[in-house]
């Protein structure tokens, strides 16, 4: 799928970090996290992103045109023991998919994972994971996303 006339799509830089957390708190706050907790984890998620940026264990790609980032997607590489799902010790979780509302509805979301996976294709990866928002899931199952029986507990803060 070719990219809309008049966009770029690059590598994120350790120097897009704010960019990148930027849109990550306004896709948080789109899908009605409430404010005063994105706020809470906006910093020390921003330093995360500089150092995963830094050292390898975060990529993201960037989409702009006319001089402004208009959407954003990153993936974490982890490391996992082999297993029978998945003979390759890293695993790959797509995150910080992020559109700008003006340029949402023009499959932008979609080039951007693909972006993503043809990078985990590359790298041997062969399982990729992600948390699918509502908007969101629907783009993820035509790209061959299905649900998994995943659990999750969420541990009081001290």
């Amino acid at each position: 799928m070719p990219l809309p006339s008049g966009f770029t799509l690059r590598p994120a830089l350790p120097a897009d970090a704010e960019r990148i957390q930027a849109q990550r708190d306004a896709m948080f706050t789109d899908m009605g996290s409430d404010v005063a907790r994105v706020r809470a984890a906006s910093a020390a998620s921003l330093e995360w992103l500089r150092g995963g940026l830094t050292d390898g264990t975060y990529s993201g790609v960037l989409l702009e045109t006319g001089g402004d980032v208009v959407a954003g997607a990153g993936v974490i590489w982890q490391e996992f023991p082999p297993s029978p799902r998945s003979l390759a010790p890293v695993r790959a979780y797509i995150l910080n998919v992020y559109v700008v509302p003006p340029h949402r509805g023009q499959g932008v979301a979609r080039r951007l994972v693909q972006a993503l996976l043809a990078e985990c294709a590359a790298r041997g990866v062969e399982q990729v994971s992600l948390h699918a928002s509502d908007a969101g899931k629907r783009t993820y199952e035509t790209l061959g996303f299905v649900a998994t029986n995943e659990m999750r507990l969420t541990l009081e803060a001290p």
